[in-house]
């Protein structure tokens, strides 16, 4: 790769809830990737345009709120409006196994969910963005 990993960290809806958020950038920056994070209350508008915006090649999303079917499918069907489908859309929070099992049917990359390492959040997302990226 002849540039770093470019991850968009987002917290879309009404959950303030980001120490998470900010716990996975912090360790996304330190394995070498960029990262920009987007802060609290978000969109899921407001997150694909930062996506465009800042060219990356994977947007996380840190959710709590059990919003995530919605959340998911709305970043989903606005990038194919943008003609983005090389972008990672992953994430991780609290959500139930069965739903986990439905976004990745969607087409969401791997969730995590709380107990899993940094390093295999930042395993998997090198290894996906080598797999699927040119740059």
């Amino acid at each position: 790769m002849n540039r770093p990993v470019r991850v968009l960290v987002a917290k879309i809806g009404l959950d303030g809830h980001d120490r998470g958020a900010k716990v996975i950038a912090t360790a996304l920056r330190d394995a070498g990737m960029e990262v920009i994070y987007t802060g609290l209350r978000q969109t899921p508008e407001m997150v694909v345009q930062t996506a465009i915006q800042e060219d990356v090649d994977v947007i996380g999303v840190s959710i709590l709120s059990g919003a995530h079917i919605s959340v998911f499918s709305r970043l989903k069907e606005l990038l194919k409006q943008n003609n983005i489908n090389d972008v990672l859309v992953t994430g991780g929070g609290i959500i139930p196994l069965e739903d986990i099992e439905k976004l990745n049917e969607m087409g969401i990359g791997k969730l995590f969910t709380p107990g899993t390492t940094t390093g295999d959040i930042a395993d998997y997302i090198k290894d996906w963005v080598q797999k699927n990226r040119q740059f």
